[in-house]
């Protein structure tokens, strides 16, 4: 089996005027996109499954996965 990742780049904009957002900006960079990553992936994963599962259903020669 041989295996390409696929490289996908979300943007998350702040209001830098917000509290919330802020505290989010006080963060070292790396570990604000630890954070934004984690709740990314955490939304968006159980509701692409559905759809990626109806993909995969024929899929005779790719499967796509969701890797954490």
């Amino acid at each position: 089996m041989v295996e390409i990742k696929h490289s996908l780049n979300f943007v998350t904009e702040f209001d830098e005027t917000h509290p919330i957002a802020q505290q989010a900006l006080a963060l070292p960079e790396s570990d604000l996109i630890v954070v934004l990553e984690r709740m990314l992936k955490d939304l968006l994963v159980p509701a692409l499954l559905p759809e990626i599962n109806k993909i995969n259903e024929n899929g005779s020669y790719a499967i796509l996965k969701v890797v954490a």
